[in-house]
């Protein structure tokens, strides 16, 4: 799939784009040739309902040490709940 763009133009301005909109015609149909935006970006086919550079997929980091830093975190917050402190707001109070 080949993808006429020019990008000897340079990035387009805001008043470009307000131009082509204003002179758009709302009424016309859509042209059957046209090329989803995601496509269009991706260079293919794309089989996702959102596009990478939109949403891009979860991936996990650190594995056991990160998992042990947030339990500790937790851990340390039940310690002072449990000796009746409030630390909601950063400071440490009595509650």
């Amino acid at each position: 799939m080949s993808l006429d763009v020019d990008t000897a133009m340079g990035p387009i301005t805001d008043e470009e784009l307000t131009a082509q909109s204003m002179a758009a015609d709302p009424n016309q149909p859509i042209d059957p040739a046209a090329v989803p935006f995601a496509e269009f970006l991706a260079g293919g086919d794309v089989d996702t309902d959102l596009p990478s550079w939109y949403m891009p997929a979860a991936q996990s980091h650190g594995g056991r040490r990160h998992l042990a830093v947030i339990g500790l975190v937790i851990l340390a917050l039940l310690v002072v709940m449990v000796f009746g402190y409030c630390i909601t707001y950063g400071s440490l109070v009595i509650a």
